[in-house]
């Protein structure tokens, strides 16, 4: 049987402990880290655009998360973001929304990225929310590291949630655990989120996986060969977070600071209420470096 994720909450009060776990594994998990109520919010204004654009199911609870598989996969694949799961339309809706960019800045994840860097924290502007659907096109995410995509330091950390349960059969991560010390692993493209899969050799197998709880956070090196696992629901959609965080003195990729989707800031803030975090990295001391294209040449990796 796999091994499922280890707790680490333990070591939240411990930082020397989980940055030993963190170099010995490569990856942490956390149970209900983030709170309830915070959680469901989020998802509230997530599956309230997946209803505007005429896909979410009528139930007794709007917050179930079913959809309308016929009316979603009347979408074009030629209109849908693949990587994401729902319509490129639905998606800048997504991108629009300020509770989408408030979340990755709650107190318990910056807390937790203070105590894994030993230092002040850069939350990566570009956030991704997968809205993860049956549509014929969207695939499930292959495995890969996430370095070659975000670049920057390779001490960037992926923090990756569910928001709402997720167990396994939903379609949730799961980890090569030591991965991260392998280095940069060659690429050949793949289907999915990303477009690449890195190559794994034989016995390179101890793959780590469980159930998400709602509130529960799984975060990981850039070095970690991670992917998804497929969902076995057809009326259901998945809705998670990819956020970064960094060590505020290394260097970070240029694109990290852009909109995940083809809006400007200023479309993406139009609507918003606050203006507490709109170009919050503006003032910050960053080293800012370029994207190396080099790094999704695909090449054969020597076992």
């Amino acid at each position: 049987m796999r091994d499922r994720f280890e707790d680490s909450t333990a070591l939240l009060d411990d930082p020397p402990a989980l940055r030993a776990r963190a170099a010995r594994d490569g990856y942490l998990f956390f149970r209900r880290l983030l709170p309830a109520e915070a959680l469901l919010a989020v998802r509230a204004d997530l599956l309230d655009i997946v209803r505007r654009h005429g896909w979410l199911a009528p139930t007794a609870d709007p917050l179930e998360g079913r959809i309308d598989a016929s009316a979603l996969s009347a979408v074009p694949e030629a209109q849908m973001r693949t990587d994401i799961g729902v319509s490129s339309a639905a998606y800048d809706d997504v991108q629009r929304t300020e509770s989408v960019h408030r979340l990755p800045h709650h107190p318990k994840l910056l807390a937790l990225y203070r105590a894994l860097f030993g230092g002040e924290v850069l939350v990566h502007a570009r956030h991704i929310v997968r809205l993860i659907t049956p549509h014929p096109s969207v695939y499930p995410t292959p495995q890969h590291q996430d370095f070659p995509l975000i670049q920057g330091t390779a001490n960037t950390w992926t923090c990756w949630f569910p928001v709402g349960a997720c167990p396994m059969t939903l379609g949730s991560l799961m980890v090569l655990r030591g991965s991260h010390r392998l280095g940069y692993l060659p690429i050949e493209p793949a289907k999915g989120a990303g477009g690449i899969a890195a190559q794994t050799c034989r016995g390179e197998v101890d793959w780590v996986d469980g159930d998400f709880e709602l509130g529960d956070v799984l975060t990981f090196s850039a070095y970690m060969v991670h992917r998804a696992k497929r969902c076995r629901f057809k009326d259901r959609i998945r809705l998670s977070f990819d956020v970064r965080y960094q060590a505020l003195a290394e260097p970070v990729e240029q694109r990290s600071l852009l909109p995940h989707c083809e809006l400007t800031w200023e479309q993406v803030y139009a609507d918003w209420r606050s203006d507490a975090l709109k170009y919050y990295w503006t003032d910050l001391p960053l080293q800012l470096v370029p994207f190396d294209d080099t790094l999704l040449q695909p090449s054969r990796r020597i076992c």
